[in-house]
């Protein structure tokens, strides 16, 4: 399985210049409490592969996901991985990392 960790500033300027989706496979409650903005929900509890392909589709920017602390966001590559997808890249720090250092949150 393959694994690129992306930082935080590699993350906020994909975000800025509009490049990069951000998939944040939290669950839905975590996710309502607060999230990094413009990130979209796609639960890791309730993974489908097919959907996600199709979102990416959809929106053309770089999938990358993003959960709490940097643990499901390896697992979603790794159940995107065995659906067939070409997905690898994950923020390594996620929502703990973003938070922690007083980047903004909606929510």
């Amino acid at each position: 399985m393959k694994v690129v960790d992306l930082d935080r500033e590699t993350v906020k300027q994909g975000l800025s210049d509009g490049s990069l989706l951000l998939i944040d496979v939290r669950e839905d409650h975590e996710f309502a409490r607060g999230c990094i903005p413009g990130s979209i929900s796609h639960p890791l509890s309730t993974f489908d592969a097919d959907a996600l392909k199709a979102l990416i589709e959809a929106d053309g920017r770089r999938p990358v996901f993003s959960c709490a602390s940097g643990m499901r966001s390896v697992h979603a590559i790794a159940a995107a991985q065995q659906a067939g997808l070409d997905l690898n890249e994950h923020y390594a720090g996620a929502f703990k990392d973003w938070y922690g250092s007083g980047e903004p949150i909606e929510g």
